[in-house]
């Protein structure tokens, strides 16, 4: 089943821009085809999401601090 950026939210709270809902998409839709394995998917999208935030890329920390500027 291949996810889109709408069903970030529903898995993890940290996927709150649209950058990260895109990216979280992308790498659930990338290990499920690698895998088969949906768990394996959510969980890598996951953590992919987390580590992003805490880089303070795009669609992180850093952007949500500059929104408010």
């Amino acid at each position: 089943m291949p996810w889109r950026p709408e069903d970030a939210p529903r898995h993890t709270h940290k996927a709150d821009t649209p950058h990260l809902c895109r990216l979280w998409s992308e790498v659930a839709n990338n290990i499920l085809a690698e895998t088969g394995n949906e768990g394996q998917a959510v969980r890598a999208a996951n953590a992919a999401v987390a580590r992003q935030k805490r880089r303070g890329g795009p669609g992180g920390r850093q952007d949500d601090l500059d929104e408010g500027a």
